[in-house]
């Protein structure tokens, strides 16, 4: 079973790291704090879910450094920036290289937790889409060279006898070839074989 998304929390400002604990709980989301990137890196195990809240300026690595490193190293963690009024322009630069959004202190609670709770619903069905691809594409690496091509025929909306016709073989060898793809990729239609190869 999936772990609760995490709501991690980072920020150098001791009160406003308390505030958004007690905010994030009383909203009944799990809330983990930290007052600087490195604590975060040191303690974050991939490829847990959830959404990270990282304050723009922090001493040390910035927000900004920590959302460039975290996308360095493929970690997928959905980043929302939070910066004062003055650096806006910064958080723009974090949106531009992959933050899902940025909060502007003073921040309204309500929209700081609907913000929060679209991220983490964009980031499930990423999840969902991610682990429906690799399926999908461990279905498909059972299948022989030949019935990949005959799938191909298939998806293109090619007929058994036009597939026979294109690739040399008997209308029969097709038919069996379409019946193993079926059986393979545990499909019921022709609806699912297609679905299936454009998941992966």
């Amino acid at each position: 079973m999936q772990a609760e998304p995490v709501v991690y929390v980072v920020d150098d400002d001791d009160a406003i790291r308390d505030s958004l604990r007690l905010l994030l709980r009383s909203a009944g989301l799990q809330a983990k704090t930290f007052a600087s990137a490195q604590q975060f890196l040191d303690a974050y195990i991939e490829p847990a879910p959830g959404v990270l809240l990282v304050d723009v300026r922090m001493p040390g690595m910035s927000g900004l450094e920590l959302q460039e490193l975290l996308a360095a190293r493929k970690i997928t963690l959905p980043v929302i920036i939070i910066t004062g009024h003055g650096h806006v322009a910064m958080a723009v630069r974090a949106m531009k290289v992959g933050a899902a959004d940025f909060i502007e202190k003073p921040f309204d609670n309500e929209a700081l937790l609907e913000c929060i709770r679209k991220t983490l619903a964009r980031a499930a069905d990423a999840r969902r889409l991610q682990a429906h691809g690799a399926e999908a594409a461990a279905r498909l690496a059972r299948l022989t060279p030949r019935e990949r091509e005959v799938l191909e025929l298939l998806v293109a909306g090619k007929s058994n006898k036009a597939i026979a016709s294109d690739l040399g073989i008997s209308a029969r060898t097709v038919e069996v070839h379409r019946a193993k793809i079926m059986e393979k990729l545990d499909a019921r239609s022709l609806a699912d074989v297609v679905r299936i190869s454009l998941t992966s």
